[in-house]
Formats: structure tokens, C-alpha cells, sequence
């Protein structure tokens, strides 16, 4: 059981640390409001992964990955709500805003826990993830409703763990983003970086 745990351990902590929507999602708060903001993002994306788990061990999120028309339209929602964050970087941080508020920033929109929140629960893959991987993943000895939720508990305490400290060296390296010319190319990497990924779930089958 211990060598089980140890392999569904290694697979959780790699998925976890593959920089991709979330990661993307962190550094746009931390760049617009700081750490506080990027750690309360955190906070959502935790919850979306709950809900996902929720739904999982209640049996709901396979049926949203077997239906083509429901995975269809939870990934075009995803997909466009990620452009959308990507196109408000970009917006926020575009040069000549930034120039005259480089000593503020600029200004936040809406709530960072439900901007977390929000991006993960109109991840369809997750679903997919929940569905198809964590069962192959779940100990053997443990009935499956205790095994999932015990690897949703456990992804989500990986991803707490290092988002978390992504956001403690995204602090540190304060002076640093404080730059203008810096959080001008950092905004604007993180508005494409965040497009690009809205673009990529949209296109991508399955």
C-alpha cells in the first residue's frame, strides 16, 4: 500500500508542478494586488479542486466527462473565461497606464478567491483527471470513495504547497516586479500566456 501511495504521490506532485492555466492565473494577481490577492487565488483554485473532488466521489464529473455536449460547453466557458483574464492583463498593464501608475500599479478587478475559483471549476480536464486518472491511482485496500477522496485531499494539499510558495518567491522578488519595464513584460507574458491556454483548451479534442 505504502509503494502505491508513494507512485499515486510522484504522479499528484508532477501534475502539480506543470506551470499551465493556474500558475498563470497566480502570477497575474500577485503582479496586479500582491501577495495577499495571490494567495486568496490560491485559496480558490483549492476550492475548485474540492468541488471537483465533490463531484467525483458523487459520481457527477464522469458524467460530464462521457457527455460531449456538457464537456463541450464547460470547456468553451473555460477556454473564454481564460482569454478574457489574459486580455485584461494585457489591458491592465499595457504601457502607458503603467508608466503613470508605476508607483500603485495597476488597480485589481473582482474577488481574487473567486477569480481562483472560477478559472478551475470551468477546467473540464480536471474532470477528465479526476475521472480517468485517479482511479488507477486510488490504494487498492481502501474502499473508493475513501481512496479518491483521500488523492483529491492530497492533490489539493500539492497544489496549496506550491502555489503557495510560488507566491513566497514571487514576494521576495518584490523590488524586483516592482520595476516598470519588469511587471510591464511580466504582465504582458502572463496576458499571452494566459490566452494561449484559453486558446489551447478550446482547440483541443477530448
Amino acid at each position: 500500500m505504502l509503494t502505491h501511495f508513494a507512485a499515486a504521490l510522484g504522479v499528484l506532485g508532477l501534475l502539480t508542478v506543470v506551470p499551465g492555466p493556474d500558475m498563470a492565473v497566480v502570477t497575474r494577481r500577485a503582479l496586479v494586488a500582491g501577495p495577499g490577492d495571490a494567495l486568496r487565488t490560491v485559496g480558490g483554485i483549492a476550492g475548485g479542486l474540492l468541488l471537483w473532488g465533490a463531484l467525483t466521489v458523487a459520481g457527477l464529473a464522469a458524467v460530464l466527462a462521457a457527455s460531449p455536449a456538457a464537456y463541450l460547453a464547460v470547456k468553451l466557458l473555460g477556454a473564454g473565461y481564460l482569454v478574457f483574464l489574459g486580455a485584461q492583463a494585457l489591458w491592465q498593464h499595457r504601457g502607458a497606464a503603467l508608466a503613470a501608475s508605476a508607483d500603485t500599479g495597476p488597480a485589481a478587478v473582482g474577488s481574487p478567491w473567486r477569480t481562483g475559483l472560477v478559472s478551475n471549476v470551468l477546467n473540464p480536464k480536471i474532470a477528465v483527471f479526476y475521472t480517468g486518472l485517479l482511479p488507477a491511482l486510488a490504494p487498492p485496500h481502501l474502499p473508493a470513495a475513501w481512496a479518491m477522496t483521500l488523492l483529491v485531499l492530497l492533490h489539493t494539499a500539492l497544489t496549496l504547497a506550491w502555489l503557495g510558495s510560488y507566491v513566497f518567491l514571487l514576494s521576495k522578488a518584490g523590488p524586483v516586479l516592482h520595476e516598470p519595464r519588469i511587471r510591464r513584460l511580466l504582465g504582458r507574458t502572463t496576458g499571452i500566456a494566459l490566452i494561449g491556454f484559453g486558446l489551447a483548451i478550446a482547440t483541443t479534442s477530448g
